[in-house]
């Protein structure tokens, strides 16, 4: 699959990367919840960019461990 067709994969709506606060508002998907101690639920959300550096990491993941790799599932792991 190239860029896009794994861009696609997810759904898009602005928010604020959790590795690059500092852009402000950007295009991002959801790709984890998480539950702080201090209580409630937040979601993780991602740019495009940090997006495709982990789906890269989990293709050289699963390519290490002979595994089948399968895109778009972030927000499952």
């Amino acid at each position: 699959m190239d860029r896009q067709q794994i861009l696609d994969l997810y759904e898009w709506d602005d928010g604020v990367c959790f590795r690059h606060p500092s852009k402000g508002e950007v295009l991002t998907a959801h790709v984890k919840t998480i539950r702080p101690p201090a209580g409630g639920i937040q979601d993780v959300r991602a740019c495009q960019e940090c997006v495709m550096a982990m789906e890269e990491e989990r293709r050289s993941v699963a390519a290490r461990r002979g595994a089948p790799y399968s895109p778009g599932g972030l927000a499952a792991e």
